[in-house]
């Protein structure tokens, strides 16, 4: 199992990206959070409010979300972040069960 980190320039548009992604039936479930996030960008530190979308899913449909995200992501450079997660047995099966 694998945690999809991705960062959004608002809540609608992280919003629309899981919808996309869970009607895909490539993640299970999604949370969306406000943060505040500072990076380097054009040479200059960015201060900027941005919402996070932490997808649940399968290891195999990486790549797959990869692609689906940069047809509907804002940014140049989206965040898009594969992390390898443990689940309890039940919550793991039942990823397992909704997603391809």
């Amino acid at each position: 199992m694998i945690i999809v980190y991705i960062t959004c320039k608002d809540e609608q548009e992280a919003v629309k990206i899981s919808k996309h992604l869970l009607n895909k039936r490539i993640i299970a479930c999604s949370n969306i959070h406000p943060i505040r996030s500072m990076y380097w960008w054009n040479k200059k530190i960015e201060d900027e409010k941005e919402f996070a979308l932490i997808a649940k899913t399968k290891e195999k449909n990486y790549k797959n979300i990869k692609e689906e995200v940069k047809k509907l992501h804002s940014y140049d450079v989206p965040c898009i972040l594969k992390i390898d997660a443990g689940a309890n047995e039940n919550y793991a099966k039942w990823v397992n069960e909704i997603v391809k």
